[in-house]
């Protein structure tokens, strides 16, 4: 009877890990440039020394991001910016080092730097953050160059503040971090080198892209998730009356 309770348990244990991945999914669908978690079950033998070789355990593994594209919506706002392909990233600075972000609803925080929604400093293809001069208006063309006009200057007095650094590492090398953006994996246990500018990536202006999260795919994840969960609390609770019928027995012998 054990051995049922357990196996129930182990099962119970990974479907709600699986369901957490499908809930932060799921309230994500409105995030900006939000790249969906890939969540799946897989079998691993155990390997006690005790049990029999047949017998498996379950394990629910997250082995990486849906990198296809969401989703663009017109905004028309000018410092919203989208990947014009599924390709490519926005670098951006973090405590940790150079990341990488698809989300580009653009502002200039208080310290005057162009920075992401989340606060984090858009990176121009030299490496440094982005000043931006006060109350510039601010115009971002197809290759990222960022134009600005001070206030009360005339037409002609256009400045250049730079590029923002389109990069466009291997996908299959990002790792996504807590704090929503994706890094490079480290390299032999050092943190990997920044991934160089593409020149040949452009950006859109005025529009973002959504999350590529798929809200009715992961609706239907989630019940089939809470179906699987009362199945196997049937099971433990047909197993306990199992256990409660055996000891019945027991005491009337």
């Amino acid at each position: 009877m054990d051995r049922i309770i357990y196996t129930a348990m182990n099962g119970a244990a990974r479907i709600t890990e699986h369901q957490a991945a499908l809930s932060n999914n799921m309230a994500n669908v409105n995030t900006t440039g939000f790249r969906e978690q890939i969540a799946l079950y897989r079998s691993v033998p155990v390997t006690d020394g005790v049990s029999l070789p047949t017998r498996v355990s379950t394990v629910a593994s997250t082995p990486g991001n849906s990198f296809e594209m969401g989703n663009m919506q017109t905004t028309g706002r000018d410092l919203d910016v989208a990947l014009s392909s599924e390709n490519g990233w926005i670098a951006v600075q973090t405590p940790q080092g150079e990341a990488y972000t698809r989300g580009g609803s653009l502002q200039v925080g208080i310290n005057g730097l162009l920075q992401t929604s989340l606060g984090q400093p858009v990176l121009s293809d030299q490496g440094g953050p982005i000043d931006v001069p006060d109350q510039a208006a601010l115009t971002i063309t197809s290759d990222g160059t960022i134009t600005a006009i001070g206030a009360g200057d005339g037409p002609n007095n256009i400045l250049n503040l730079g590029r923002i650094k389109l990069a466009n590492p291997n996908n299959a090398q990002l790792v996504h971090g807590d704090d929503g953006v994706f890094r490079l994996a480290p390299v032999n246990g050092q943190p990997a080198p920044p991934a160089p500018a593409d020149p040949g990536l452009r950006i859109l202006s005025g529009v973002l892209e959504g999350s590529n999260t798929n809200p009715m795919k992961a609706m239907v994840g989630m019940i089939e998730n809470a179906r699987r969960f009362e199945q196997q609390m049937q099971v433990i609770q047909q197993s306990d009356r199992n256990a409660e019928r055996a000891n019945g027995l027991l005491s009337v012998s």
